[in-house]
């Protein structure tokens, strides 16, 4: 039987249920888009076409705003500020509640909108929503001892990247509506505005002060960076855009919480748990490695190589990359993929860039995956797939050496003593996480504490985390307040206390109001 698209999670079938579940999000022919702005869906702005990245389809349009627009939207979204402050906390915590009821029966359509949207797994998708939704749920629960008699520091804006709409840009903001702010987000350029929508049409629904808006980066940056009316900026990205954020921050007295990536690396010293370091190595190929606590870089003590590599080949070689919308006949079960493509053609050929130059300058290729074509429809569009490849003996003069390629490419360096291993793990001027793996207990744990990264771990990965942990960067990896647990709350409300914990630069650390 020819192989086909789950009817399960077919697009049409999918946007067919988003306009029975919110109608208000799409335009009164039910063709295009609209934002969230002014307490209302209105404003289709500039559509711009928008392409699955699974197989080069058009989902829709994105509805693109121009700046006097998104100022609209901000000087609404802040008039609304003071009186959701003033609503009593009981009541803020019941419309949240509210909408965490509302969206778990629509758990199911988010979870499939991502496979299109933004190219997640079957399984990688509902991740995504769920871990949204019974985190916010703790903080619901947990919520009035955390805030205390702290108080909302008013509009807070969110600008994040495509990859967790979800378990990052939705999270966060029902978190920060939870402790008494209004909010204002800009749905990520590529991808996840459709799921968002849906969403924040709930959130709306139930009294919360959320507003949702699409547009280019350098037209709406003024207003959701710059503008007066904005307390707290909340911004996950490249370092690119980052550091002309935190540039742009430098004269402002206002909160901010700016993640950025960095080159997150895995040392391996005096080592022999291999099948250990298998499971991880699988693990850490979640979604292409397109996220800013994937692992890309492994520094290996050199008579390890052998041992290292066997490891390696056997278990990235059969990793299954392909169509997450795929399946033999409309019984099956979607295939057990380790991802599917990166977000779009372009980050795609930026890899083979990537690659490229490092093999020009003198890297050697360790693994050159190829695609399965039995993982993927007849004569499909796979422009946005890339197998895993690895490189080992990376020149310092190739871009890949200090760069995170965002992407299923990982780069091994081999080195003799232990300082070279520090050294060659802390290359990227600060990370979110690290690793480093060894025998000898104590003396991975005294090396650990020299590795300039945020969390490393202990002969494991480690992950962006939320909850009871605090989660923050080191370096050029992190700007700001730190989150996670009740950082997170103190990040977008005010005490007492003189600082924040977090990773400001010294000139524009700012006392707390009081």
């Amino acid at each position: 039987m020819p192989k086909i698209v789950s009817p399960q999670v077919e697009f049409d079938v999918l946007l067919r249920q988003a306009k029975q579940v919110t109608p208000e999000i799409f335009t009164p022919d039910g063709a295009g888009f609209l934002n969230l702005l002014e307490g209302r869906w209105q404003e289709p702005g500039q559509p711009r076409p928008f392409r699955s990245p699974v197989d080069g389809s058009e989902l829709g349009s994105l509805p693109m705003l121009n700046h006097e627009a998104a100022l609209r939207a901000v000087i609404f979204a802040k008039q609304e500020a003071a009186t959701w402050a003033a609503t009593d906390l009981d009541e803020r915590r019941a419309k949240v509640q509210d909408c965490l009821d509302q969206l778990r029966p629509q758990a199911d359509l988010i979870g499939k909108l991502l496979i299109w949207e933004i190219g997640k797994t079957y399984k990688l998708g509902f991740t995504d929503i769920d871990r949204a939704i019974d985190g916010v749920q703790w903080y619901v629960d947990h919520i009035e001892g955390m805030l205390g008699q702290r108080q909302p520091l008013g509009l807070v804006s969110n600008i994040a990247s495509w990859n967790y709409p979800m378990s990052v840009l939705l999270h966060a903001v029902l978190v920060q509506v939870l402790c008494g702010n209004s909010v204002i987000a800009k749905t990520p350029t590529d991808g996840g505005f459709i799921s968002l929508s849906l969403a924040f049409a709930v959130a709306r629904r139930c009294g919360l002060p959320v507003t949702l808006v699409s547009g280019p980066g350098g037209e709406l940056s003024d207003v959701l960076v710059k503008h007066e009316a904005v307390d707290c900026l909340s911004f996950v990205g490249g370092r690119y855009n980052g550091r002309n954020i935190a540039d742009a921050l430098s004269e402002k007295q206002k909160r901010y919480m700016l993640e950025m990536e960095g080159v997150n690396t895995y040392g391996i010293w005096n080592f022999s748990n291999w099948p250990a370091l298998a499971d991880q190595l699988k693990k850490g190929y979640d979604y292409g490695k397109q996220r800013c606590t994937a692992y890309v870089r492994f520094v290996v003590e050199r008579r390890l190589f052998p041992q290292f590599l066997e490891t390696y080949w056997e278990t990235v070689r059969h990793l299954k990359v392909g169509n997450p919308t795929l399946v033999d006949s409309p019984d099956d079960k979607l295939p057990e993929l380790a991802f599917g493509p990166v977000i779009h053609r372009g980050q795609a050929e930026e890899l083979d860039r990537l690659y490229d130059d490092a093999l020009k300058t003198g890297a050697t290729p360790l693994l050159q995956g190829k695609l399965d074509d039995s993982l993927f429809l007849p004569d499909q569009d796979r422009a946005a797939y890339r197998a895993p490849r690895a490189l080992v003996n990376l020149p310092r003069q190739s871009e890949l050496y200090f760069k995170e390629p965002f992407g299923p490419i990982d780069s091994i360096v081999l080195v003799d003593r232990v300082e070279e291993l520090v050294g060659e793990m802390n290359i990227s001027n600060g990370a979110l996480v690290a690793a480093v793996a060894s025998d000898d207990e104590q003396w991975v744990r005294r090396t650990a504490k020299e590795v300039r990264a945020f969390k490393v771990g202990i002969n494991q990965l480690r992950s962006r985390g939320d909850r009871e942990e605090v989660f923050g960067g080191l370096g050029e990896s992190w700007k700001g307040a730190f989150v996670g647990g009740s950082l997170l709350v103190e990040a977008v409300t005010q005490g007492n206390e003189l600082t924040l914990r977090g990773n400001f630069e010294d000139h524009i650390l700012m006392p707390e109001k009081v």
